[in-house]
């Protein structure tokens, strides 16, 4: 069997797995780290010329939607894998709402063969449902979803809203050793709103969703992973009392993590207004800026900044929710929720790194190795410790470049950053040390 030999030369190395930021070379051995250093060399080694370039472990997104199977229309695990490798994602962790969910083994099956076969540029790591069908009735058969390979579970577009469900179902994770990966909102105070609501949706006329609505939620699962001993992670957290629940929950000493998203730390509420294409314009619906949980105020971003600062927001994630121009192109309250998130992902965020908001160690820890530590999984490390899968990312920092939806992987076009100018780019990314996404820029011989 030919060993193959993978060598990166000259790049600026940032692993806060190991609290590395430094200009040296990566050797990888038949997809794994084999030495970090400074002038390594290796006979026969692919050598590719990193000079200018930071190098740092693979993404990895713990909250994506790939739409397969069942909304193929909207994307496939073959699009969803080829956008996020285009965006440095090496791991990205799948949501159960397609059709039929993610809540049998042979569902778990199907995604996990798929991916092997049509994405093989990226890990693919189903997330199933808490409850069968996601419908909120019944506790689905999480042993075995974990046994098929599931690595955590969420209704994920849905709360459980029974308390006693959700006690039940935190219990039974307990066991299992996984994390229930919660969106957290109460459907009766959110009564089908559309937007925060904030002055916005009062100029607006639209239905609003109030901040309670998500942080009465979170205090709920607060109180039952703590009654429960489980690990409760929380997604896409978006207000400043949900980062302060966590952060007094963490304080506790309790396994409680949570993560926030690209749009909902750059993004306000004002966005639904605006239309940056035609600045002319005052008033806009933007159905590109509708999400869920909905953007929220400027006070609430730095809310969700100090939390990353402070370790009470451990981790980044896309909430990658690709949709087709038809479900976007509409009136507002009939539009779906989402962003394509793959693709702009680390470009939004290097604005709050150049803007001096944050720290590239700290961007970086919270979509490396800080997700990695609560996915506990082999395959995914988030590190270059020597043995770790070699996935590695490179990137750019002050090139800009325009985005384009017209040349997305994805098949979901909708973004909010639709001809905006990013600084911060990813120019190629490895796994398991094969190049499986290049923007042609770096020399490899």
């Amino acid at each position: 069997m030919t060993v193959k030999y993978l060598l990166i030369k000259n790049a600026r190395v940032v692993d806060p797995s190991q609290d590395m930021d430094q200009v040296c070379d990566i050797l990888a051995v038949d997809g794994h780290i084999k030495a970090v250093g400074k002038k390594l060399s290796s006979e026969g080694a692919k050598i590719v010329d990193a000079s200018g370039l930071t190098a740092c472990p693979g993404f990895i997104d713990m909250h994506c939607h790939l739409r397969e199977p069942g909304f193929e229309q909207k994307e496939t695990i073959r699009t969803g894998g080829a956008a996020a490798a285009r965006g440095g994602f090496t791991t990205i962790c799948c949501m159960p709402n397609t059709n039929p969910p993610i809540d049998t083994a042979a569902t778990v099956d199907y995604i996990m063969k798929n991916a092997s076969l049509k994405a093989p540029q990226v890990n693919v790591f189903p997330i199933g449902c808490i409850t069968k069908n996601r419908q909120g009735r019944e506790l689905s058969e999480m042993a075995e979803l974990a046994s098929a390979g599931c690595v955590g579970f969420s209704d994920d577009g849905s709360s459980v809203n029974s308390t006693r469900l959700m006690m039940l179902a935190l219990q039974n994770t307990a066991k299992l050793g996984l994390p229930i990966i919660d969106h957290s909102e109460d459907e009766d105070l959110a009564d089908g709103g559309h937007l925060h609501d904030g002055w916005v949706a009062a100029r607006l006329g639209i239905r609003g969703i109030p901040s309670v609505a998500e942080e009465s939620m979170i205090a709920r699962n607060i109180a039952l992973a703590e009654m429960t001993g489980a690990r409760l992670h929380l997604t896409h957290i978006s207000t400043r009392g949900s980062v302060e629940l966590v952060r007094t929950a963490r304080k506790k000493g309790l396994d409680i993590t949570c993560d926030a998203t690209p749009h909902h730390l750059t993004l306000t509420e004002e966005r639904v207004m605006q239309n940056p294409l035609k600045p002319g314009v005052s008033i806009s619906f933007d159905t590109r800026a509708k999400v869920n949980p909905p953007l929220r105020t400027p006070d609430d971003i730095d809310a969700l900044i100090e939390g990353i600062k402070d370790g009470t927001v451990v981790a980044i994630a896309t909430d990658h929710a690709p949709h087709t121009l038809e479900d976007k192109l509409c009136e507002f309250e009939l539009a779906a929720f989402g962003i394509s998130g793959f693709e702009t992902a680390f470009g939004a965020l290097m604005s709050l790194v150049h803007g001096g908001r944050i720290s590239l160690s700290e961007l970086i820890r919270c979509m490396t190795c800080n997700p990695a530590a609560i996915l506990g999984q082999a395959k995914a490390t988030g590190s270059l410790r020597i043995g770790s899968p070699a996935d590695i990312v490179l990137l750019d920092l002050d090139r800009k470049w325009v985005v384009d939806s017209r040349t997305m992987l994805s098949l979901g076009k909708n973004t909010p950053w639709e001809g905006q100018t990013f600084k911060g780019m990813v120019v190629a990314t490895f796994h398991c040390g094969e190049l499986v996404y290049s923007d042609n820029a770096i020399g490899i011989s």
